[in-house]
């Protein structure tokens, strides 16, 4: 029988958190570049809206629990990103913006700075 220590276990959490969040915003990108392609009305942007803000509630959510291990400054700068691709989201919903690119830049990057 194997036995871990708690850091392990708790190493292990963090790899296997890290890698269900880069699978999720790897979706959202790929629901937003099928969307950028189909265009601001298209059935694909209202699914590429809807997974992109429920991702970003969950995460600012997440970012905003008083256990969260991330240092508290960037934390904050995640939820003011989040916060930006939701009302960018928002825009394009209701039809004042097309910055499909602009969301799926920054979701890139986030995803890329989840090593």
């Amino acid at each position: 029988m194997y036995q871990f220590s708690y850091a392990e276990v708790m190493q292990d959490d963090c790899v296997s958190a890290r890698d269900r969040e880069r699978q999720a915003l790897d979706r959202s990108i790929e629901l937003l570049q099928r969307a950028e392609r189909s265009g601001p009305r298209s059935r694909d942007a209202i699914e590429a809206l809807y997974v992109t803000r429920s991702l970003w509630s969950i995460l600012i959510e997440d970012l905003a629990a008083p256990g969260n291990g991330l240092p508290e400054q960037l934390r904050g700068e995640l939820i003011s990103i989040g916060l930006w691709l939701m009302r960018e989201a928002e825009a394009i919903r209701l039809g004042r913006s097309e910055n499909f690119k602009g969301l799926i830049d920054i979701s890139t990057t986030i995803r890329n700075g989840l090593n």
